[in-house]
């Protein structure tokens, strides 16, 4: 009886019981090995990717729960998809409480690594590279995972991705921390999304920073519940490289942070260093839309005590010239709109464009030094950032 009650309880348990190793080696068959091995994983398995150059030609799937995908560090296993057929990402994951960590991928026709409704997903010291530097024909996103509830980004870079190096879109309870984003169009995104915690983080040489959007006609609405501490954000002033038409290709090249229509946003401890056409910048969404769920117009950003070097000293907008001597010789650290509201901690220095509604386009710009009042309390960081238990993962 016992025994039966041991076993029992045995198979009761989530953990899997006879849980396997798959050792994938570089060289010849790589791509069919490291394919067939995704598909036959059983929820439990991890992958272990050997150390070494495996060249690819075409994309990868995975679409079991609960599997481990291992690499010999990201300079150590490198996915090459230089000779990928089609416009693909080079791995998708489409499964549940995966965790990717160790290994490279470059230069993927399409996305790096994309995640669709995968929930508590881990990347963890993922680099995703297009060797050439900035192209538009780069693939969009790097590291790109959208419609999930717990998000665990750490350790990663991502370099030349033609709209974002490290995107969330669209999902729940997420952290990006200790990652580099570098000569990106957007350097990290996070967009139609709740409960973000973005820090610790190094954004440079991209054209914008650290971008916090809000969308409309998107299946997931209403992003908010952002915090935004304890970045780098330097030197973002690579010139725009996003195919005509992508939403990023209206980013200014030297923006450091941007907030455009989200709710409860927190910008704090960042230090932010020759961004030259606004180290911070926060706006309503400019253009037209249709969409009755959405709101246009930033609320309730809150900017905190930030470290503000050299910025604002080469805007890319219309009368920069006679803003910047109006200015004394650079723009103030912190530019806004006008519109929505807005909160700062005494002694931010900012100019306003004074817009007085949402769509009026930069000739109704009335500039003048900002005045914003002081945060009512203290911001509200409860249930911000991933699960904890995706920690364990990565100890």
């Amino acid at each position: 009886m016992i025994r039966i009650t041991a076993a029992a309880l045995l198979l009761a348990t989530s953990a899997p019981v006879f849980a396997e190793t798959h050792n994938i080696a570089p060289g010849e068959g790589a791509q069919e090995r490291l394919q067939e091995a995704l598909i036959l994983a059983e929820p439990g398995d991890e992958i272990v990717l050997e150390a070494g150059h495996y060249v690819l030609t075409d994309g990868l799937s995975l679409d079991v729960d609960n599997v481990t995908m291992r690499g010999a560090g990201m300079d150590g296993t490198v996915l090459d998809f230089t000779t990928q057929a089609g416009s693909g990402e080079g791995l998708l994951v489409t499964s549940d409480n995966v965790t990717l960590r160790d290994f490279a991928l470059e230069n993927p026709q399409g996305d790096g690594i994309k995640s669709k409704g995968a929930d508590n997903i881990v990347y963890y010291r993922i680099r995703v590279t297009w060797t050439n530097g900035p192209d538009a024909g780069n693939g969009a996103y790097g590291i790109y995972p959208v419609e999930s509830t717990g998000v665990l980004i750490d350790g990663a870079k991502v370099t030349g991705a033609s709209d974002a190096g490290i995107y969330v879109g669209q999902s729940n309870l997420i952290t990006v921390r200790n990652s580099i984003a570098e000569a990106n169009v957007a350097g990290i995104e996070i967009e139609n999304s709740r409960n973000a915690l973005v820090e610790h983080n190094i954004a440079t040489r991209n054209t914008g920073g650290i971008l916090i959007f809000d969308l409309p006609g998107l299946p997931v609405m209403g992003g908010g519940n952002v915090i935004v501490a304890n970045n780098l954000v330097v030197a973002n002033d690579t010139a725009n490289f996003a195919p005509p038409g992508n939403i990023v290709a209206g980013v200014r090249r030297g923006t450091g942070i941007m907030v455009m229509a989200n709710e409860a946003v927190l910008i704090e401890n960042n230090i932010l260093q020759h961004n030259p056409t606004a180290p911070i910048m926060v706006v309503a969404y400019t253009q037209q839309f249709e969409d009755e769920r959405y709101n246009p117009l930033p609320r309730e950003v809150v900017i905190g005590a930030n470290n503000y070097g050299v910025g604002g000293d080469d805007p890319q907008l219309d009368g920069a010239e006679m803003l910047v001597a109006a200015f004394g010789g650079a723009l103030p650290p912190v530019m806004w709109d006008g519109l929505g509201s807005l909160y700062t901690v005494p002694g931010t220095a900012g100019w306003s464009m004074n817009l007085t509604e949402q769509g009026a386009g930069l000739d109704n710009v009335q500039p003048s030094p900002l005045s914003a009042p002081a945060p009512a309390g203290e911001f509200n960081r409860e249930g911000i950032g991933a699960p904890a238990e995706l920690d364990a993962r990565i100890l």
